[in-house]
């Protein structure tokens, strides 16, 4: 009995040592744990373990915004981006609901922790990591799933995402002594991707509803914040109700963290999601014209002769004056930033505010396709039924139309990639004439079709092309900027970069230059048929209106009438070498090197841009002086501070007084001469003064007209010259291009919000005004007049 009792107290005092022991091992193994974990976290946030961001990169932790195009009215016009398309947005522009959303949905103590949230990520550990509850919600918050989402790289495994969640925790908390919350849940929402280039809730707002973030209603704001958990997943373009049961989770959420009332939820849980869904595109949208040529210059290198083609020397002389003469050409690479680095407007997140006038804009580009794409090319294809060259004229042979072809193919992207990839002439020309499925455009919208390439080049060649640009001559603000009917099909810009033939429109310079000579609109001249002697060769202009023909007529008439005889013979008086007009020209803006002293360059046979035009057209409303296109006003970087300006450029051309002569003539051209129909057709009462213009064989389509604080140049024609309209009645630029203006001009005036009145005169001198009217005659031959012909040997070729 002793030797039991014995025994037991022994087992006992072993069995409470062994607990000791068992209880100091404990301690110590959770001791150790506390200094693992401590040292761990320590390495981390000293950076010894993973990945720890820079205090620099905490600080500033988005670097790449995307550059956004601003008009003068204060609209987004479009943005730059590389991959991202993301733009930033304060606090203060985002509507609270979003903000409501996201707290309740992902984060409801989020205001009460300081990064990590232990009841939340003890929940989840238990749950998910204990009993395997994958629906049991996750501990992250806001700022770790911001943490995340900066810095961590996709997991590949398990076991990487769980060690990467201690790197995310420390660096949670050093994003919140750096940033208030409200920066927190900013920074996030604009970081966010939400699919379809939307990154960022300004974006997102704009691509799924057509709004700023600020003007999101309670249900669009808990829409996007659902697709927060799982973008692809709840997708609101491919699974629009799983999207809309995702809405209905966040309302209950905000109803359980009592931003949301139960009556407020029933009567929002079965709206529809509403959408008003489009893609962000950069070759889409109004002004794309614009934006591409903004983008070109602004990131434009210094011009070197080596870069440039053969065919090319055009364009680099071009651009050797820009970048020499306008600061806003090669911007980004002739200015650094503060660390020394270019400007990128891809990644910057610049805003560029632009001088154009979005309602402009819009009518313009209302304006171009409504009058080219609607009216002008169903005339156009009508020579499909008798003409076997459509889209080409009849006097080009079957063997010139193939050659034309030919070049095309070889300039095209198939024809290149099959040439790298080894193909020959033969197994090339064969898949050319291959009918194969493909997408075409068309103005209705586009269409599937099967169609062989080469004909499919044929098939967009006959598309008719415009171009348009409205400037203020006061201070060249370009106010609208058309370079085509649409950029994603039809790319090579008409507005200032295209070249073509100005015919007519080159009179204004030549009698401009005759005011500057002291003649006066009422002094004469011969209006009859000379030859005269151009390098040599007897050159002999011709003339469709023969009104008047052999008598002395007005300056004022010969231009109203755009008399080619009189405007041959008064440029033989003045410059018959053509020396100061191709002077005159360059102090116009014109640029063209191409551009030669010839008495024949009076009727317009150079290339001149539409922008080029507009702004030589400034000259006669302004005093004489010409004001250059001016796009950009001002570009800030990303913390709004002005990084640049632009003012106005300008230059005297002619005198105060001949200024006030051409208007006086150019307005008869509109109210007695080939403009008339401005005043009968269109109903126009404000005062105008402009000129048509029509090339060879109605190549080209001219009106440049202007107001007393508008000029605006009209073109339209093919992309080819031998592209154009048979008859003369169509093809003229009365035809062809002043309705544009026309259509234009009207939308501006009905909306009086932008301050232009057709009650409003120029600002001519008393004395000046008074001059009488040259008698007009009573039978005009009418618009056709615009047309400029000249017949010329064989041997001498001034419109090829």
């Amino acid at each position: 009995m002793i030797t039991y009792h014995f025994y037991s107290i022994f087992f006992l005092f072993r069995f409470c040592l062994m607990r000791r022991k068992f209880i100091f091992f404990l301690w110590g193994l959770f001791i150790c744990l506390i200094l693992s974990t401590s040292l761990a976290f320590l390495a981390i946030e000293r950076g010894w373990i993973g990945y720890k961001p820079d205090l620099e990169d905490i600080q500033t932790p988005i670097s790449k915004f995307a550059s956004q195009i601003i008009t003068s009215d204060g609209k987004q016009l479009g943005t730059w981006s590389r991959s991202e398309n993301r733009v930033f947005v304060s606090k203060d522009s985002i509507s609270n609901h979003v903000f409501e959303a996201l707290i309740a949905t992902e984060d409801v103590r989020f205001f009460n922790h300081s990064g990590i949230d232990g009841k939340a990520l003890a929940r989840a550990i238990l749950k998910r990591g204990v009993f395997g509850q994958k629906n049991a919600g996750g501990g992250s918050t806001i700022t770790q799933q911001l943490a995340k989402q900066l810095y961590s790289k996709t997991a590949s495994s398990t076991l990487q995402r769980v060690l990467q969640k201690p790197i995310e925790w420390v660096i949670a908390v050093e994003i919140e002594r750096y940033f208030t919350k409200e920066e927190i849940m900013t920074l996030y929402l604009n970081y966010f991707d939400f699919l379809h280039n939307a990154v960022g809730i300004k974006t997102a707002a704009n691509v799924y509803f057509g709004k700023t973030p600020h003007e999101l209603t309670l249900n669009e704001a808990a829409t996007l914040i659902g697709m927060c958990k799982n973008p692809s997943y709840f997708n609101p373009i491919r699974e629009p109700e799983r999207c809309r049961l995702r809405r209905n989770v966040v309302l209950r959420q905000m109803v359980k963290a009592g931003y949301l009332s139960e009556d407020s939820y029933s009567m929002l849980q079965d709206t529809p999601l509403s959408l008003n869904f489009h893609r962000i595109d950069h070759k889409e949208g109004s002004g794309a014209y614009l934006r591409e040529y903004l983008r070109k210059i602004l990131m434009a290198d210094k011009p070197q002769k080596e870069k440039y083609k053969p065919w090319q020397m055009q364009m680099f002389f071009s651009d050797s004056i820009a970048w020499e003469n306008d600061p806003l050409y090669g911007w980004c690479k002739k200015n650094k930033k503060k660390d020394g680095t270019h400007y990128d407007i891809y990644t910057d997140g610049l805003k560029v505010h632009t001088t154009i006038d979005s309602r402009m804009q819009k009518y313009a580009e209302e304006a171009v396709f409504g009058h080219v794409a609607l009216t002008l090319q169903p005339q156009f294809n009508l020579k499909k039924k008798t003409s076997p060259n459509f889209p080409y004229s009849n006097n080009l042979s079957s063997q010139k139309i193939n050659d034309i072809l030919q070049r095309s193919i070889r300039q095209s992207e198939r024809f290149r990639t099959m040439k790298n990839d080894g193909a020959g002439e033969e197994e090339i020309n064969l898949s050319f004439r291959t009918p194969t499925p493909m997408t075409v455009y068309t103005h209705h919208g586009e269409v599937d079709t099967l169609m062989s390439p080469i004909d499919s080049i044929r098939y967009y060649k006959s598309f008719l092309r415009a171009g348009l640009v409205s400037i203020d001559p006061m201070n060249g603000h370009v106010k609208a900027y058309v370079g085509g009917l649409n950029y994603s099909h039809f790319q090579y810009d008409m507005a200032m970069v295209g070249r073509r033939q100005i015919g007519s429109t080159m009179k204004p310079f030549v009698f401009a230059m005759a005011m500057e000579d002291n003649f006066t609109p009422e002094e004469t001249v011969l209006n009859a048929q000379q030859t005269y002697y151009v390098a040599g060769r007897p050159w002999t202009p011709r003339n469709t209106n023969h009104a008047r023909a052999g008598e002395m007529v007005s300056l004022k008439w010969a231009l109203s009438q755009s008399s080619n005889w009189a405007t041959a013979n008064l440029m033989s008086q003045i410059d018959p070498s053509g020396t100061r007009l191709n002077a005159l020209l360059l102090n116009f803006g014109i640029t063209n090197p191409d551009i030669h002293p010839s008495m024949s360059l009076c009727l317009g046979p150079c290339d001149i841009t539409v922008a080029e035009m507009a702004s030589a057209y400034t000259a006669f409303v302004n005093k004489g002086i010409r004001s250059a296109p001016l796009l950009v006003t001002r570009i800030e970087d990303n913390e709004g501070n002005i990084v640049a300006e632009f003012t106005p450029r300008m230059n005297e051309v002619i005198s105060e007084k001949s200024s006030y002569n051409m208007i006086e003539m150019m307005r008869a051209v509109i109210d007695q001469g080939t403009g008339r129909r401005l005043r009968y057709k269109f109903n126009i009462t404000a005062p105008i003064g402009g000129k048509t213009g029509t090339t060879n064989n109605n190549s080209d389509g001219w009106f440049v007209g202007y107001t007393p604080r508008l000029v605006t140049a009209c073109w339209v024609g093919g992309e080819d010259r031998d592209i154009h309209f048979n008859s003369t009645a169509m093809g003229q630029g009365a035809s062809t291009a002043l309705p544009i203006w026309a259509y234009y001009m009207n939308k501006i005036f009905r909306n009086t919000l932008l301050g232009y009145k057709q009650e409003e005169d120029f600002n001519v001198p008393t004395k000046l005004s008074s001059i009488a009217d040259s008698e007009m005659p009573e039978d005009l031959s009418g618009d056709s007049s615009s047309k400029d012909p000249v017949s010329i040997t064989p041997d001498v070729s001034i419109f090829d």
